[in-house]
């Protein structure tokens, strides 16, 4: 299933010390969770008696009927394939151990007891319950049978090696060095954690903090399932709350303080995962601290991949999903482009910055950077040199934005029609100067960038580059054309972002005329315009018609670069992102052209000029991306196929 683990954390309604009750609660939930698909499910903390049955867990008939109960359910859901975890008291070597209990297919697989015992505040688990560093032997007798039991148990699909759990209790997560810290470095990529940790102001978001950021230390999907209603009320108030985790995201959650049973289901991608711990080679190093520890490696079978898919696939990866997020990304952005010139700026001493401005939404963006790092240098915005230069297939509606922006900002403003030196030139060379091909097309660019370059060296200055993240990928420039300039500002902007940092800038500006003509801009079709308009005077050459939506390039952009996925995979992903937009044909015939051009186009990114990195994903050779400008994307579009 692409890489795809469905998991679960489940929170039943439980009755304290009722132990047949409370397994009967969660078949009903392991049964539900099964017809969903589910293939690794977890249970919140002592689940099976309760959490909060304080002194009652030093009574023989609680721990007896609680193991009576265990088996029970263990054997009433052998018909059942997915792998089970729920908390349970175990009685070893004279001690009592808070424990997980992993189970599959009528066969208890092992136990894990709980590592770190907090007896702090409200919390007074010592009274009751031993460290697993205290179990001397490495197993536990449930029932009549004997199985493995320590922190070092980590559970390996056979027939899916690289999907590997391990698990942990409630306060191991919150400790300096987390038994999941050790778990990982072993090869666990699930981590699943039983809980009943209980509510107080704040709590939560610092629990989600804590899941969140331990998913990403170990790179891993983090399962987290605590005890809610029905425990005891004495002293603390139990939410059931679950969380799902991957990398450092929460991708699927419980809501609190309901009063029916919770299930949270969501698919966790282990490839992904995977593409991860390689590429961080932090990672591997920090398995040099875990020394001569083993653990020991206990296999189960994963069921086959079935239901629906879980996961929601955001169709916009580079982009923020909430406004308020949104908002603060594109400053964020705006500040590392500002800075990032400003130090260029500094550095070289320029006495002004020269940028092509075209009416459209790459040399917008650049020019409000521009005007950003010289207010920051409290330099003249009249040394910022806003250059237009109409050509063949410049509109009025570009045209006009192009000025007003220009003046409206208080830049300095030049034009400088190419098309008499285009015509000149088509003649020296032999074009017949009609035949719209890429010589056409590209005489144009050419001519742009030299009278840039040309006014930086009249003026002390630099060219402030225009193209995007995403132009890069696709090679959607003319080399030693726009594909040059001194500082490329946007080199590290996807096109889906670019718009709403254009849109983020506008509702920044103080006036209206500079307000109105940003959003014109970003409402303006994307076009390089070098083909003659149509008789409207309308933009005949729109890029997207050409090589296909951007929206669709910066998804497969996103998982082909930061994942490294294959092609086959973006394909499924994009097809569930984009479900009822695009079909998978349409889907299919674009990602083809990506793989093409950004194979075919590496020669243009190998030598990139610098530009700022703004996000995960940058194609600099000298950052991040180093590919040989010849290899074959033959393997790649064969896997499509």
């Amino acid at each position: 299933m692409n890489g795809f683990v469905k998991v679960a954390a489940a929170s039943p309604v439980l009755d304290v010390a009722s132990c047949k009750e409370n397994v009967t609660k969660i078949e009903c939930l392991l049964r539900k969770a099964e017809r969903e698909g589910v293939q690794i499910i977890v249970f919140p903390e002592l689940s099976v008696t309760g959490y909060t049955c304080m002194d009652l867990f030093a009574q023989q008939s609680l721990l007896n009927e609680a193991e009576t109960a265990l088996l029970q359910l263990v054997d009433g859901v052998r018909d059942l394939n997915l792998l089970c975890v729920v908390g349970f008291p175990v009685v070893a070597e004279d001690k009592l151990f808070n424990t997980a209990v992993i189970f599959q297919k009528g066969k208890i697989l092992g136990a894990v007891p709980k590592t770190y015992i907090p007896n702090y505040n409200e919390f007074q688990e010592m009274r009751w319950f031993a460290s697993a560093n205290r179990l001397n032997g490495d197993s536990v007798q449930i029932g009549a049978e004997s199985y493995p039991a320590g922190a070092d148990l980590i559970f390996v699909a056979e027939n899916r090696k690289n999907v590997a759990v391990g698990i942990e209790i409630c306060e191991d997560l919150w400790t300096t060095v987390p038994p999941s810290s050790l778990l990982a470095l072993h090869g666990a990529n699930i981590i699943l954690n039983l809980s009943a940790s209980n509510e107080i102001i704040g709590k939560n978001d610092y629990l989600k903090s804590l899941i969140e950021q331990q998913s990403a230390r170990c790179i891993a999907g983090y399962a987290y399932s605590s005890c809610g209603f029905g425990e005891s009320t004495t002293d603390v108030v139990f939410a059931g709350k679950g969380f799902i985790a991957e990398n450092g995201y929460i991708i699927g959650e419980t809501e609190r303080f309901g009063i029916e049973e919770k299930m949270t289901v969501n698919d966790i991608d282990v490839d992904y995962l995977r593409h991860d711990r390689l590429a961080n080679t932090s990672f591997a190093q920090s398995a040099e601290l875990i020394g001569e520890s083993r653990v020991r490696r206990i296999s189960f079978e994963l069921p086959e991949y079935r239901g629906a898919f879980s996961r929601k696939i955001n169709p916009h990866p580079f982009v923020p999903s909430h406004d308020s997020a949104l908002k603060e990304r594109c400053e964020e952005i705006i500040n590392i482009q500002t800075n990032g010139l400003v130090k260029r700026l500094a550095h070289i001493n320029a006495k002004s910055a020269v940028i092509g401005v075209s009416g459209g939404l790459d040399s917008t963006l650049a020019l409000m950077v521009a005007v950003h790092a010289f207010d920051k240098l409290k330099l003249r915005r009249e040394n910022i040199i806003g250059v237009t230069m109409p050509g063949f297939g410049t509109t009025d509606r570009t045209y006009q934005n192009a000025v007003r922006l220009i003046r409206s900002l208080g830049v300095a403003f030049r034009e400088i029609p190419i098309k008499e030196a285009c015509i000149r030139h088509f003649s020296d060379i032999g074009h017949d100067g009609v035949t719209a091909d890429v010589t056409f097309e590209n005489v144009q660019a050419r001519e742009r960038t030299q009278i840039l370059m040309d006014i930086a060296n009249m003026t002390g200055g630099i060219v402030i580059g225009t193209g995007d993240l995403s132009e890069l990928a696709l090679g959607w420039a003319t080399y030693n054309g726009d594909h040059i300039s001194m500082y490329g500002v946007n080199a590290g902007i996807p096109k889906t972002l670019v718009r709403y940092l254009v849109e983020w800038t506008a509702s920044n500006q103080p006036d209206q005329a500079s307000k109105d003509t940003l959003l014109d801009i970003v409402a303006t079709p994307v076009s390089p315009e070098l083909t003659p308009a149509d008789e409207n005077g309308n933009i005949r050459q729109k890029t997207e018609d050409i090589v296909g939506p951007y929206e669709l390039h910066d998804f497969f952009l996103y998982h082909f670069i930061r994942f490294g996925a294959a092609p086959q995979k973006i394909l499924f992903l994009a097809e569930k992102a984009f479900d009822g937009k695009y079909d998978n044909g349409t889907i299919g015939k674009w990602l083809q052209v990506f793989l093409k051009r950004f194979f075919a186009q590496q020669f243009k990114r190998s030598c990139l000029p610098d530009g700022p990195k703004v996000g995960s994903i940058s194609l600099s050779p000298r950052c991040d991306w180093r590919m040989p400008s010849d290899a074959s994307s033959a393997e790649w579009l064969e896997n499509i196929k």
